[in-house]
């Protein structure tokens, strides 16, 4: 398998997403030992607000640009429309919400921290939205452009330096100066995703108001509503699954499987990124089941071969990582392993096939086999917790992507036999 490009880029993106945990680690690390475990929950906090921002300012358009930078990258004409009429709806979505964000400082600041002492954060919140949505619209067009090595330098420089700027900060500022690092980080990210994309294309050039085309904003919505159901309802289900474990069985059997969730979302984060950076473009161009076909076929020949070895690694070492990354306390943890790795291999292996939804637009297929797993996630969890405590969670989330799977092979077979 020398010279294969997938392996290249998989090993490009390990390393990205090698920085970017060892960056979460030790800013963690440094948040514990000055701020302690009351600043660590606000820090959380204000990242659930920077999610929540990224999201809205952006309107769920990632997808949508990478399928169509990808699809008309050699259309300079269309090229020109996507990313004018992109660039401009954004820039008046950035423009209402900064200043929603700005005048309703205090109001947010109560909502999230209950304490209008940080109304401030969120005022350099609504100043800095525009680099957060920026960035989001410049990587996007990366990555539709194919430029999966410079997006993952991006990442990896931009990492580099919000860590030393958490470090730095927090050592001076404490509680503030965490705050500031957390709200100006995902910023920087736009100064180096700049410098990647003026040397592809230039800016001034491709984006003007007379390239602006209303209708191409249909298309994206599909994929501003598709992003807004996986979102929504995930993060509403997840909700349930986690306090029916602590209604029924106490927070400690919720810290366990919020534990157990935490190590997935680490390793998993090199499966989606590896997605997003190059497997999606390659699906978005592919036009015939053939082409579609081979994209599938490097993905399982590949990546999932290597992923299923990783993951057997953590099995045989879970409790060795458990004492690593948590603490004796966290070792009942162990018994939930088998069934989330099992259902994160199932996961994995279904997760390309979804892409293929956002590459092709399939909006109605897609919503329909969110809302099918979801459902089936929501029921067996309430089934299983009862009967099995919290690993009755991690046995739902086994059995909804072993179905999940088998629906996508149904939906997809033509383009996979």
């Amino acid at each position: 398998m020398k010279g294969n490009p997938v392996l290249k880029v998989f090993s490009l993106n390990s390393l990205s997403v090698g920085v970017r945990l060892a960056g979460g680690v030790i800013t963690s690390k440094i948040i514990a030992q000055f701020l302690g475990p009351a600043g660590l929950a606000l820090i959380g906090n204000l990242r659930n607000v920077l999610s929540i921002t990224d999201s809205v300012s952006t309107l769920g358009f990632q997808n949508g640009i990478v399928k169509y930078v990808a699809q008309h990258q050699k259309n300079e004409t269309k090229l020109k429309e996507i990313l004018s009429t992109v660039f401009f709806i954004l820039l008046g979505v950035v423009a209402i919400l900064s200043i929603a964000v700005f005048f309703g400082a205090g109001y947010f600041s109560e909502v999230f921290f209950k304490d209008t002492a940080y109304k401030w954060v969120f005022k350099m919140i609504a100043f800095a939205m525009p680099w957060y949505a920026g960035n989001i619209f410049l990587i996007s067009v990366l990555n539709g452009l194919g430029n999966y090595k410079k997006v993952i330098k991006v990442n990896i420089l931009g990492n580099i330096c919000a860590v030393l700027l958490s470090a730095i900060l927090i050592i001076y500022h404490q509680l503030n100066g965490a705050l500031i690092a957390v709200a100006l980080s995902p910023a920087l990210l736009l100064i180096f995703s700049f410098i990647m994309l003026r040397r592809e294309i230039s800016l001034t050039i491709f984006i003007r108001r007379s390239f602006f085309r209303a209708i191409m904003l249909k298309n994206l919505f599909y994929y501003s509503l598709m992003t807004l159901v996986t979102v929504v309802t995930g993060s509403l289900v997840t909700l349930y699954i986690r306090n029916l474990i602590i209604d029924l069985y106490g927070e400690t059997q919720g810290g366990y499987w919020e534990a157990v969730n935490r190590f997935s979302s680490y390793y998993l984060m090199f499966i989606t990124t590896l997605l997003t950076v190059y497997f999606l473009p390659k699906l978005s161009a592919a036009i015939t089941n053939k082409e579609t076909k081979t994209v599938f076929h490097s993905y399982y020949k590949t990546v999932i071969p290597l992923f299923g070895a990783g993951l057997f690694l953590i099995f045989v070492l879970k409790y060795v990582i458990i004492k690593v990354l948590l603490s004796d306390e966290f070792l009942p943890v162990g018994s939930l392993f088998k069934w989330q790795l099992a259902g994160d291999f199932l996961k994995a292996c279904s997760i390309i096939l979804g892409y293929e939804f956002f590459a092709k637009k399939m909006t109605k297929a897609f919503i329909a086999t969110e809302v099918f797993s979801f459902v089936t996630l929501y029921l067996s969890a309430t089934y299983f917790i009862k009967q099995y405590g919290a690993e009755g969670a991690v046995i739902a989330h086994a059995f909804t992507y072993a179905l999940y799977l088998l629906l996508l092979l149904m939906i997809f077979r033509k383009k996979l036999i």
